[in-house]
């Protein structure tokens, strides 16, 4: 074997190495992303997951075009984890939360189960379901703030990560002012989680979030208002006030 011969195979068997070595190093990588995402969300590979839905309060037991987009960037979430989902309606999923990851969708009004969790993970929220209309129907009260719905302009939405203990599964809660704002909420998750996992860690968050014109901008334009974990979690005051933020 002369020079050049050797020289030839010896420069293959340096690229063939650095390929393997880029491929397992994209490998190593992509497996490590894998796992953070699965366990920011609970569902490790084969696990089960629940995705409650909840159904259009005028369309007699629909689910709404925008829960249903929701829905799909959801399911598009748990495939990328390799786990399935259970997909069960809110006035039939009559069980506890933590043994399995469960993603609730809709506000207390389209979704009994929401209703449930508010009422027992989140004391410190309420919102306005009464049917007479005025100025705060559906709005919502965290702590002593009042955020109002002004549909198509300035629409609210909760989003939260909750747990009940450390080997606990997450229930994750979309709960919206309205349905677009439902969607609004499943988008924000889906590109910020990252974010969120570096900031809570895989604990417990409650975030509310403004759908800022979604009459021409969709789900699209979403503002943090704030993170209000510590106030949604703490016992409602008697005496709300009206925040100035929701009608910005």
């Amino acid at each position: 074997m002369n020079d050049d011969v050797r020289n030839i195979v010896l420069g293959l068997i340096a690229a063939g190495i650095s390929a393997a070595l880029g491929w397992l190093a994209r490998t190593y990588l992509w497996r490590r992303k894998l796992r953070r995402k699965q366990a920011f969300f609970g569902l490790p590979g084969n696990s089960e997951c629940l995705l409650v839905v909840n159904r259009d309060a005028g369309g007699d037991g629909a689910v709404h075009r925008h829960d249903v987009f929701a829905l799909l960037e959801l399911s598009a979430l748990i495939k990328d984890c390799a786990a399935h989902a259970q997909i069960l309606s809110h006035d039939t999923a009559r069980q506890g939360f933590g043994e399995r990851t469960e993603f609730c969708v809709g506000g207390p009004v389209s979704n009994r189960r929401m209703a449930a969790h508010l009422q027992t993970l989140l004391p410190g929220v309420k919102i306005h379901t009464g049917p007479e209309p005025g100025p705060d129907r559906a709005a919502f009260q965290v702590g002593s703030e009042r955020y109002r719905l002004e549909l198509g302009t300035a629409e609210h939405v909760l989003l939260a990560r909750l747990t009940g203990g450390q080997d606990a599964r997450p229930v994750f809660l979309l709960c919206g002012q309205s349905a677009i704002t439902n969607q609004a909420a499943s988008r924000y998750l889906m590109r910020n989680y990252e974010k969120l996992q570096r900031k809570h860690r895989n604990g417990s968050f409650v975030l509310l979030l403004k759908v800022v014109n979604s009459q021409s901008y969709g789900p699209d334009v979403v503002e943090l208002i704030g993170d209000v974990t510590r106030t949604a979690q703490a016992p409602l005051p008697s005496a709300p006030r009206t925040s100035h933020r929701a009608t910005g």
